[in-house]
């Protein structure tokens, strides 16, 4: 007589094949653990199972990595292992046991493992990359919201996984891999990417290739800006394009919806030094645009947004004070400006003439929009701040800005105003010194008919713009 078959094992009253042994267990358990009770009954045994499975395929992995020729072995395994990792990131959602089970049972090193070897197969099948994709999925979900997990899963990977990953070819690799990242980073450990910040580069990098993707967006804004340190070390090592890349979401963050909270004026301050001091470093760089040979210079095109970032910090209430008072910053911005009208009147080159600037475009054409955001900016640093309104007046800044502000076509600093906005500041204002010395200059140039939207074309010193209370951002801008 033969002997009895084992009882099939239960999951939340769901009848299972018992031991768990092959593909279709496995993906039976899968189906099963998308269900919140399911996944809430199950006991720590099933897990186990699961882990045996994944370790003896996991073998024939580490055989093909060592002998190229067992790689026509691979294919029942790889579904194994992939069905492992569907199981174990099912059974993880919202589920804080499973992740303490599973986590605990030493499963997130033996998957670590197994994905660096994944990198490590000289071979190009969608049973791999799928399988890949599988583990960075289930280490993301046993890592969320469980602190216990988010510290073993970076003790195992952080840093050769996030190395092998962020800069893989495929997208979703790259996303999940940053998911973790997000998921796992906190003050302690970014201390520990400001010695790998090849990392932190990487996550640039990732952004450029794949704007749209959140993670590492996230991981950027939410991380990285919080640390000045890590900023300005990241800065040093990283080219001019991943620069750009990366004040541009310093301005976003800036300019975004939220305020800066009370913990980001602090670390915005310490940013805010950062820019400021390099581009007194570096602003003159600019220059070589003139020569035609330049005209699409990476480190020029850097130091212009470096003007931009200044522009927005200057606009935000809790920076702008810092900056006002930074050393040789205005006088720096004034002899640029200097430098740059001299050079686009002196010879053809790009900043002779730019027909329809506009100070809130973006930088396409790399001298777009900069003398306006040299002037926008004078504007800023002399918002309610007589020592710098006098400091413009003592360098001959007004009849430079005035030259630059002429009504021809390489005017950057024309202002449409609709008279409803124009008259109300206007019946407020007293003039200064310094206005009374602008009108006197170029009484011709106080306001112009602007065609049939009624408005006028004011050009306005930065005394004038301060005590007719316009905001920092947007004020300058062409026709």
């Amino acid at each position: 007589m033969a002997a009895p078959r084992p009882p099939p094992g239960r999951l939340s009253g769901v009848m299972m094949p018992a031991p768990i042994q092959d593909l279709e267990a496995l993906r039976a358990l899968t189906a099963l653990f998308k269900e919140q009770r399911n996944r809430e009954t199950a006991p720590r045994t099933i897990f186990q199972r699961v882990l045996d499975i994944l370790k003896k395929s996991s073998h024939t992995v580490e055989l093909a990595c060592r002998d190229p020729s067992q790689v026509e072995h691979l294919a029942s395994s790889l579904q194994l292992i992939t069905e492992c990792f569907r199981c174990l990131r099912n059974a993880c959602i919202e589920c804080s046991v499973n992740q303490n089970s599973i986590r605990n049972l030493g499963t997130i090193g033996v998957a670590v493992d197994l994905i660096l070897l994944f990198r490590e197969l000289r071979v190009e099948q969608d049973s791999l990359l799928t399988a890949f994709r599988c583990g960075l999925q289930f280490l993301g979900n046993i890592a969320s919201r469980n602190e216990d997990s988010q510290a073993v899963v970076w003790m195992h990977a952080f840093p050769e996984l996030f190395l092998s990953c962020l800069n893989h070819p495929d997208r979703k690799i790259v996303a999940y891999s940053s998911m973790i990242l997000f998921t796992s980073l906190n003050s302690e450990r970014m201390k520990e990417l400001e010695e790998n910040l090849n990392i932190a580069i990487d996550v640039i990098e990732a952004h450029q290739k794949q704007p749209e993707s959140e993670w590492p967006f996230l991981i950027i804004t939410d991380h990285f800006l919080k640390s000045p340190e890590l900023v300005k070390a990241m800065y040093a090592k990283m080219s001019n394009q991943e620069r750009v890349t990366l004040l541009d979401l310093m301005i976003a963050k800036i300019v975004s919806d939220e305020p800066l909270t009370k913990d980001d004026a602090p670390v915005f301050l310490s940013h805010a030094e950062l820019i400021a001091s390099t581009f007194l470093d570096q602003c003159k760089i600019v220059l070589k645009l003139t020569s035609e040979q330049h005209t699409d210079d990476e480190e020029a095109l850097a130091t212009i947004r470096l003007l931009d970032v200044l522009c927005e910090m200057t606009a935000n209430t809790d920076l702008l004070g810092y900056l006002q008072v930074f050393p040789g910053l205005l006088e720096r911005v004034i002899d640029l400006l200097r430098l740059i009208h001299v050079a686009g009147n002196d010879s053809t080159n790009i900043f002779s003439t730019c027909a329809s600037i506009k100070a809130e475009g973006d930088v396409s054409n790399v001298a777009e929009g900069f003398k306006s955001h040299l002037i926008r900016l004078i504007g800023n640093l002399c918002y309610k701040n007589k020592d710098n309104q006098d400091k413009v007046n003592e360098l001959d800044g007004i009849p430079l800005i005035l030259d630059s502000c002429g009504l021809d076509d390489s005017n950057p600093c024309i202002l449409d105003v609709p008279p409803s906005e124009f008259m109300p500041g206007a019946s407020a204002w007293r003039p200064s010194q310094g206005s009374r010395l602008a009108f006197s200059l170029a009484p011709s140039l106080r306001t112009e008919p602007l065609g049939r939207s009624g408005g006028r074309v004011a050009v306005l010193q930065p005394a004038q713009r301060s005590e007719l209370g316009f905001s920092g951002r947007g004020v300058l801008q062409s026709a």
